[in-house]
């Protein structure tokens, strides 16, 4: 997960939550003058740069599967 730059200079922040019942994960919104902004802001990316990294993922995840269904129909081929 990756800490998002927001438009009005806010910082979405992933943040996870785990204890004996409960797995969760989300984003916690970090605001300028916050403590941990000055920590967190160097590695931020924008919107826009999530949205491309998402589609780049999306289109590996097409290439991935064309590439597990070729091995897939050549393993059947061979099976007895």
């Amino acid at each position: 997960m990756y800490v998002i730059l927001l438009p009005d200079g806010t910082l979405r922040v992933p943040h996870g939550v785990l204890d004996d019942e409960v797995i969760a994960q989300g984003y916690v919104e970090v605001r300028p003058g916050d403590p941990d902004y000055d920590r967190l802001r160097p590695g931020a990316i924008t919107a826009e740069e999530m949205e491309s990294k998402r589609a780049t993922w999306r289109a590996g995840d097409e290439d991935l599967l064309r590439m597990f269904e070729q091995y897939k129909a050549a393993t059947e081929d061979q099976s007895p």
